[in-house]
This record gives structure tokens, sequence and C-alpha cells, in this order.
């Protein structure tokens, strides 16, 4: 019996089989929760349908998060299909391509809104929504987020902004649902090589840097982040909420230059 068992959990975000959704989808139904997808547009549909059957599922629902009528008509389809809900994963963000380019002095007005509007708002808008079909449930909502939120990743421009304000959101919405028993935390991972990570400037360079620096030496998997989701979603975590938890290796404390082995080899020459 899963960890997860009997639980409902609703999952957005999944473009294909490389999506950070797609690991934590896979974990949830390992530990038997009962999954739901959402899709962004036409598009996708036909790829999230093939995703959603290979988890034992049929529910999928089309959810474009800048239009608010999309996201109640989400949350009522959901209660139609299930009435209950437990746990909600948030893998949405989105910047256009054109963002990533130069610095973010060159970040343009209209491509900062669209950042906040679907990396952040998003967040907030489907929370509130979704929370009814949490009620009595001790829900728990994930976010996914990046260290580009607490330092200067170049060319991650406006995202790294829009990643600090849903790292602030979580915080807020923490204090806001705890008074009817639910909790939300974000996962901060490590470079994964996903559809939407292209979009960014050198990023392979990005992530031969982050796999040499950090204290493993090896990169971040979605199975990684996929088992930090179950942990945070089940009873286990159940006292921790508004929390930023780094799944990157251990990146993330690093100062100067990484393994020892790196350190003598580029300082001292050994």
């Amino acid at each position: 019996m899963g960890i997860l068992e009997g639980k409902k959990a609703l999952i957005t975000g999944i473009a294909n089989e490389k999506s950070i959704a797609y690991g934590i989808a896979k974990a949830f139904y390992r530990e038997g929760a009962e999954l739901a997808f959402t899709y962004a547009n036409e598009k996708l549909k036909s790829r999230v349908k093939e995703i959603a059957l290979e988890f034992g599922s049929e529910l999928i629902f089309e959810c474009d998060v800048s239009k608010d009528q999309h996201v109640k008509d989400l949350a009522h389809a959901l209660s139609s299909a299930w009435g209950k809900l437990d746990i909600f994963v948030h893998s949405i963000a989105f910047a256009p391509r054109e963002e990533f380019k130069g610095g973010v002095i060159d970040t343009s007005r209209e491509g900062f809104k669209i950042a906040m509007d679907i990396s952040v708002y998003s967040l907030i808008a489907l929370t509130r929504e979704l929370l009814p079909l949490m009620e009595g449930r001790n829900g728990s909502i994930i976010t996914l987020t990046y260290y580009g939120a607490e330092k200067v990743v170049p060319h991650y421009n406006v995202m790294g902004i829009a990643k600090a304000a849903l790292e602030s959101t979580v915080r807020y919405l923490a204090y806001d649902i705890a008074k009817y028993g639910h909790r939300i935390n974000a996962i901060s991972a490590g470079p994964v090589k996903t559809l939407a990570a292209y979009s960014i400037t050198g990023f392979h360079l990005l992530m031969e840097h982050t796999t040499k620096v950090n204290p493993f030496g090896r990169a971040i998997t979605i199975e990684d982040v996929g088992d930090t989701a179950v942990f945070l979603c089940s009873d286990w975590a159940r006292a921790i909420t508004g929390e930023v938890l780094h799944v990157d290796n251990g990146y993330h404390i690093m100062g100067v230059f990484g393994r020892e082995e790196d350190i003598k080899k580029e300082v001292f020459g050994e």
C-alpha cells in the first residue's frame, strides 16, 4: 500500500515524459494516488491524454490559467468528477522566449506581465478555486521553483524575478490556508532537461556547471523531484508548510568551486 493511497491529485503543467510534472505524476501513481491532469491548449491535449492513460486516468481538463473562466471551469469539472481533492501540483511557468535573451534590463513590460500572470498569479487563482474541494481533507499543494529566484542566473532574467515572487506567494498562501488545515510548499529543483528549459540561452552550460559544482557531481532527475513531492504531500510532512525545499544535490550550499577533486585541479593543478 502506497503512502498516497486514497488521495486524489490534480497535476498541471505536463508537456511530455521529460517534464518535472511527469516525474511527480509517476511517483504519485506508484504510491497509490488517483490522478487528474490539465492541458493548456488543444495542441497539448492528445499528448496529455496519452500520459493520463498511462497512469490509469481519463480525467484531463483544458485550463488556460490566463483565463479566469477556465480556472473556474476546472474547479467545477473536478467537483463533478470527484467531489473532492487532496493534492494540487502547480507546475506552470511561462515567459516569452525573447525575454531570455540579453539581460533583465531588456525585459519588456508585456513580457513581465505575462511571466508574473502565468507563473505566479495562476497559483493564487487555482488555489482559491480549488480550495472548496479540499474542505476537511487536510490538502497539500506543491509548486515548482528554481535557485534563480535567490541568486542571479544569467539569461534566466524575468523568470528569476517571477520565481522569487512565487516563493513569497507560497509563504503568504501558507498563512491563508492553514486555518483550513491545508499546506503549501515549493520544491526548488536543480536544472532538468525539460522542454521549457531549452528556451534559456546557454542552458547546456548551466547543466554542466551545476553538475560539476554540486557535492554529488551528478544531475537532478525528474524522479528525484517526484519522490520529494510524494513526501511533501504525505502525512509524514504534516508539519511542513510555507517551505522552499531544495532538490539540487546540494548545489545551493556551495560557495565558490565545488567538490574537493575539482578544487585541487583548478586551484592547485593537482
